[in-house]
């Protein structure tokens, strides 16, 4: 029988960070990149993960072109008092639909926080990231507008996303950063070569995006090209398509095969192992898997009750680095291109 968490234990997002569900939820899908939505099961979804006890709910400024912020506004405005609401600023897109730019300047964080406010509906936002770096633009600067918007009342919390250890380091030394926001799932392990030590170090929560493999550690897709809709942007991401997605397809034998021995289903256990990475590294961890369904979220908050053995943490370590494919067809603007 498949575990259904009802209510989620809490954690610091950080060290003097807002008390949160051990789960989020990731929002993106209800706006964008992940095909057409039903948004009245997307509200239904909303307020399931409240009900389970998911409080952080994380957004952006381009999920949608602005339009996530909007959908969850009415959200936001009937439970204030009991989310923990996050958005990002830094990816510009303009009408050119093959424009996507990296701004950190100080005059695109001030103007970027005010529309957010505007479209969230909100007086303050309770974490707010740095969504990529552009290292040509010093922490001085940009951690340092971020700052300005905390002492102003606008922002509570900071966050960054995409940063190396090194990087996180020398943000935190400017203003103290409650939360990185980076992938980390059983097929995507980049975070732990230099940034999960200093989050460590420092006591910085790591909120976990795309702890799902976008999807594919469920199970729900094969081959993207071949199974999913044309405006889907996993059809674009190489280790979800081809060749790729045969060699990764077969690495999921492992995670079915003890979902199968749990009595729980293959999203549960990717998502307990990603859970388990606090206790291993001696960190918070808070997995924000996205989802637009109700039976979906409340499958995927079931996954808090799971603890693996180190038996079955055993089978599934060696699946990251047999994964075939980048995690974009575009690189450049993630913090694995910037490790020492």
């Amino acid at each position: 029988m498949t575990e259904h968490g009802t209510t989620l234990d809490q954690v610091e997002l950080g060290r003097g960070g807002p008390l949160v569900g051990v789960q989020g939820l990731g929002c993106m899908g209800m706006s964008e990149f992940y095909g057409d939505t039903d948004e009245a099961a997307a509200r239904e979804t909303l307020e399931a993960a409240l009900a389970a006890g998911v409080t952080l709910f994380d957004t952006a400024d381009i999920y949608g072109r602005g339009r996530n912020e909007e959908f969850l506004a009415p959200f936001v405005a009937a439970h204030r008092d009991r989310i923990t609401l996050a958005t990002k600023f830094a990816i510009e897109r303009t009408d050119d639909p093959h424009h996507r730019g990296i701004r950190n300047d100080r005059a695109y964080v001030r103007a970027s926080v005010e529309a957010s406010l505007r479209r969230l509906g909100v007086d303050v936002i309770d974490v707010y990231y740095m969504h990529r770096r552009d290292p040509a633009v010093p922490f001085s600067e940009s951690v340092g507008a971020m700052a300005e918007l905390v002492r102003e009342g606008k922002v509570r919390h900071l966050g960054l996303s995409e940063v190396t250890g090194a990087e996180l380091r020398d943000a935190h030394a400017v203003h103290p950063i409650a939360a990185l926001q980076s992938e980390w799932s059983l097929f995507s392990r980049d975070v732990e070569r230099s940034a999960v030590g200093a989050a460590a170090e420092l006591g910085v929560a790591i909120a976990a995006y795309s702890p799902l493999g976008r999807g594919f550690l469920t199970g729900s897709f094969a081959d993207a090209s071949a199974d999913l809709s044309r405006g889907d942007f996993r059809r674009f991401q190489p280790r979800f398509n081809g060749d790729n997605a045969k060699t990764n397809a077969a690495l999921l034998d492992p995670v079915r095969e003890i979902a199968k021995e749990r009595g729980a289903s293959p999203a549960q256990i990717a998502l307990a192992w990603v859970q388990q990475r606090a206790q291993v590294h001696g960190l918070t961890v808070v997995p924000i898997p996205g989802t637009r369904k109700p039976g979906r979220l409340r499958e995927n908050t079931g996954a808090a009750r799971i603890t693996l053995t180190q038996p079955e943490l055993d089978l599934l370590e060696p699946i990251a680095a047999q994964v075939a494919g980048d995690r974009y067809p575009d690189m450049s603007s993630t913090s694995t291109v910037r490790e020492d």
